[in-house]
């Protein structure tokens, strides 16, 4: 088998696959979340879930750096450190569950999840109350599960972040910074679990240049775009991924 395996996968399945890294990665460089949900269970019709999570932890550690330095002036560190500390248990309690769950059921684990995360992010919910310490750390943990199984981990951090009286500038950087810790966390989960292989690399080489494409057109398109037009195009895209993603539609795009 070649060291990066994509005479695994046809034409057709690569190119899907990086068209799929692009559109995740505008949604990602606009909201600062959001790659996960479309990238994840379109990737995993492909690739299969042990290789789409990995995969995409890998191009989005890349593509992402450029949205740290910003995100480290303008978030509240604070926050986001206690949310982090969620994370550190969260994210390897996701990794185990990944390595030892069945693919088909892990994907169709995924679609459930995605559809839950929808609907939350589309009935408009967020947490009004103050920010305590033991709820951001609880929240932290269950967006750490969330993207150590799936790297889905946007939704809970969105719906509590994004109801306090913070500017959105403020909620994205917190959501960046949040992420660029947890991926650390991922990395070292993933590399115990046998997670990430040579054969990510390849498919890195792939999706990379596009994800970081997408990136670099959302980040531009935040504050010149309208936010509700945007986040109604998102919310499309990612119905039609979990609609695609199911496993019984396996036969058109293998």
């Amino acid at each position: 088998m070649p060291v990066f395996a994509l005479d695994d996968y046809s034409t057709v399945a690569l190119c899907y696959l990086a068209a799929s890294a692009l559109v995740a990665g505008l949604a990602r460089g606009f909201s600062g979340f959001g790659a996960a949900l479309i990238f994840i269970p379109l990737a995993s019709a492909v690739v299969g879930p042990t290789l789409s999570a990995p995969l995409l932890l890998v191009i989005d550690a890349i593509g992402a750096i450029g949205l740290i330095p910003q995100a480290w002036r303008l978030a509240h560190k604070r926050d986001v450190g206690l949310m982090a500390l969620g994370g550190l248990v969260g994210v390897p309690l996701g990794a185990f569950t990944l390595t030892r769950t069945d693919p088909t059921t892990i994907r169709w684990m995924i679609v459930v999840l995605v559809i839950g995360l929808l609907a939350l992010l589309i009935s408009g919910w967020r947490y009004r109350g103050r920010p305590v310490a033991p709820l951001t750390i609880g929240v932290g943990g269950l967006a750490g599960f969330f993207s150590g199984v799936a790297q889905m981990g946007g939704p809970p951090v969105v719906a509590y972040w994004f109801g306090q009286s913070v500017p959105a500038e403020t909620v994205r950087a917190n959501i960046v910074l949040y992420f660029a810790i947890s991926t650390i966390f991922a990395i070292a989960s993933y590399l115990l679990g046998g997670l990430l292989t040579t054969a990510i690399l390849g498919l890195a080489i792939v999706t990379g240049p596009l994800y970081g494409l997408g990136i670099a057109i959302g980040s531009r398109m935040f504050g010149m775009a309208s936010e509700a037009t945007f986040r109604g195009v998102s919310y499309i895209l990612i119905a039609i991924a979990a609609v695609i993603s199911l496993p019984v539609l396996d036969g058109l795009v293998r």
